[in-house]
């Protein structure tokens, strides 16, 4: 039942789910960037190693990017309501857990659950939003606030981390927890019941459960580890063949069970499967830029926590102030408009960063953020629309889980590949790896732009003709 197609206006109980759905979402998308300034004052409190300190990062992925696809299930399976709650009741413990401890292992393993708890709250999170609001205008409208939310999150969470180490970097793991138990209360009193009631039918593929989530903790767990350990050791090749393996097993599994954990059938969409490696190329992309520009920003020009992190409010502040308009223009041009336009200038605010330097001026970082904010603020919420739009009510889990998979599988694959160029120079980061990890980024983005071309000349091949591209261009930007 979708509640929205019953009155064009949503009344306040409605508002009221989307903004616990949002506020938990800008929740997760924060804790993957927020921790990223903070880094440096926890290595010195805590006596970690480099090795161990990425581990503070990378256990949040791991546990993230791991039970993505079971969290999308089981939410189909025993209740989108029902698992949305929980997971942000582990999220909120787990939160304050970060905060208190004084052990570096402890603390990877409170990141570690946080994630867990993540991989269920946001596939959940996106089918309550696709099977509560109608498909057309109304979703469109509801799945931008979100994912602009969401991006909103990943973007403004350094700028929140620079501010927050300032005082402490405990308070970068505690600020969470009040927002977090306050969606908890409202989300037990304004989320629709119904998205608990309505599951998918059918039986729980524990065998191929079990195959996915651990074949994809191996696979992420390989690719985290493989700059440290080197990409042909016997650590990083025995992982990368155990996770083939076990992705091979459950491939074999789904195509004989009655009821399979992943349809094969759901990626003969080619718009679904065109999202799911347009989110692999964004957020990858971006979570290796992050990195770099972190290394360029703090190690190489010295600059401080706050300074950093007012660097990358540029690209934040857009996708926050263009979030209402996402749905309007999806409405009007289409996603893979949007997408396109979007990839493009992905790939131009990464080959802005293409001239970095010992002495970086603002034609560089103010020009480069800008158009990495409207990237984001463009594809993100389209490839969320695109991915989950003509998908059945009991697989939006499995459409929303697949995203979200792709997102964070891309970003530790990104992530890992330009760590392992930044640090190419026997670990030393310099100016040269620098711009050698800039390049791959924008490389990974041309990649995009392809796919996004792709879709474009598809959607034009099945529409009615429309404006030249360029002027749709100048009429989306104007409309921004």
């Amino acid at each position: 039942m979708n509640l929205s197609s019953h009155a064009e206006r949503w009344d306040a109980r409605l508002w009221g789910a989307l903004t616990v759905l949002c506020a938990v979402i800008f929740l997760d998308a924060l804790d993957v960037s927020m921790v990223g300034v903070a880094l440096p004052s926890i290595q010195a409190d805590l006596g970690l190693t480099t090795s161990t300190l990425q581990w503070v990062v990378s256990g949040y992925v791991l546990g993230y990017g791991g039970l993505l696809l079971l969290g999308g299930r089981t939410a189909d399976l025993l209740g989108r309501r029902r698992v949305f709650l929980v997971a942000l009741g582990v999220f909120a413990v787990a939160s304050l857990l970060g905060g208190v401890v004084d052990d570096g292992g402890l603390l990877i393993v409170a990141r570690f659950v946080k994630g867990i708890s993540a991989a269920f709250t946001a596939p959940a999170a996106l089918s309550i939003i696709t099977t509560t609001f109608a498909e057309g205008p109304a979703r469109n409208r509801a799945l931008s606030i979100f994912t602009a939310c969401g991006a909103s999150g990943f973007s403004l969470g350094l700028v929140l981390s620079g501010l927050l180490t300032e005082i402490g970097w405990r308070w970068t793991f505690l600020m969470p927890v009040p927002v977090a138990l306050l969606a908890l209360a409202a989300g037990f009193s304004l989320l629709p019941r119904h998205s608990g009631e309505e599951r998918a039918t059918g039986g729980y593929d524990l065998v191929g459960a079990a195959t996915i989530t651990f074949g994809m903790l191996l696979l992420v767990f390989a690719v985290v580890r493989a700059p440290e350990a080197g990409w042909v050791s016997v650590p990083t090749l025995a992982g990368l063949a155990g996770a083939a393996a076990l992705l091979a097993v459950f491939v074999a599994v789904e195509l004989r069970v009655k009821h399979p954990l992943v349809r094969f059938g759901i990626l003969r969409s080619a718009p679904l499967v065109r999202a799911n490696l347009g989110l692999v190329v964004l957020f990858g992309s971006y979570v290796g830029f992050q990195f770099v520009a972190m290394q360029y920003f703090q190690n190489l020009l010295g600059w401080s926590a706050l300074h950093t992190a007012l660097a990358f409010l540029p690209a934040g502040l857009i996708v926050a102030l263009t979030s209402t308009k996402m749905g309007d223009l999806a409405d009007r041009f289409g996603t893979a408009r949007l997408i396109a336009i979007g990839s493009l200038s992905l790939a131009a605010g990464y080959g802005v960063f293409l001239g970095a330097g010992p002495d970086p001026s603002l034609t560089l970082v103010i020009p480069g953020m800008a158009l990495l904010g409207i990237a984001f603020g463009l594809s993100f919420p389209s490839l969320n629309i695109q991915a989950t739009a003509g998908v059945a009510d009991d697989e939006q889990g499995l459409a929303s889980g697949l995203l979200n998979t792709s997102g964070q599988v891309g970003g530790a694959l990104v992530l890992a590949v330009v760590a392992a160029v930044a640090t190419a120079h026997g670990g030393a980061v310099t100016m040269d790896t620098i711009r050698s990890s800039f390049a791959v980024c924008a490389a990974v983005a041309l990649v995009g732009l392809g796919i996004a071309v792709t879709g474009l000349i598809r959607a034009r091949s099945t529409a009615p003709a429309a404006a030249p591209a360029p002027q749709e261009a100048r009429e989306v930007l104007e409309t921004i």
